[in-house]
């Protein structure tokens, strides 16, 4: 049996920011008869939720600084000096933390690229993004439409949806767009993905 499933930027993101420890296993499921399609737009996606992430961390740093140099100005405390000790550690966890997201992204978005069926944007994409907005997100709107324009150009087999982004895909206009196209398995992580993947007749 041929099988589709689709991924947007969430799946990346959730391997870069660790949320999925099974991203490898799930682009080693891909196969003669299993394929991952993507939007193109979301790897570039990727990268600006990544510099959203680094203001997030960088706003936590300048408020980690505000706050050491109220505690050094504190001499006679010592729960004063415990804290500020661990202040300035949590700076340093925080510079290796935003490090480790930024490596598993860019690790990542390189194996996807060279796995992954990339879904192009197309005049008629971008047309029907732009006038029907099953989500009020313009880019969430429009990575859906790329898989709804996908799913209809590749009729046979079955299809799924592998999604943690719950706001802009659960709802009923959402959901009954996908089905239209054959896309009938909503899944939240990739275990799950895998799980369906390994009931399914070969």
């Amino acid at each position: 049996m041929n099988v589709i499933v689709y991924v947007e930027t969430n799946f990346l993101m959730s391997v870069a920011m660790g949320r999925e420890a099974r991203g490898n296993d799930f682009l080693a499921a891909v196969s003669a008869s299993v394929r991952i399609a993507i939007p193109a737009g979301c790897y570039m996606e990727s990268f600006s939720a990544f510099e959203d992430e680094q203001k997030r961390r960088n706003r936590f740093l300048a408020e980690l600084d505000k706050q050491i140099v109220q505690l050094r100005r504190d001499t006679t405390s010592e729960n004063a000096g415990t804290l500020l000790k661990l202040l300035e550690e949590s700076t340093t966890a925080n510079d290796k933390l935003l490090n480790d997201v930024r490596a598993r992204l860019f690790q990542v978005v390189d194996e996807a690229a060279g796995i992954l069926q990339p879904i192009p944007e197309t005049p008629a994409i971008i047309h029907s993004a732009l006038t029907e907005m099953l989500i009020p997100d313009p880019t969430d709107n429009f990575i859906l439409h790329s898989i709804l324009d996908h799913a209809r150009r590749y009729p046979e087999g079955a299809k799924a949806l592998l999604t943690d982004n719950k706001k802009d895909f659960d709802t009923q206009d959402v959901q009954t767009a996908l089905a239209a196209v054959g896309i009938n398995r909503p899944f939240r992580t990739v275990s799950n993905v895998l799980g369906w993947l390994g009931s399914l007749p070969h």
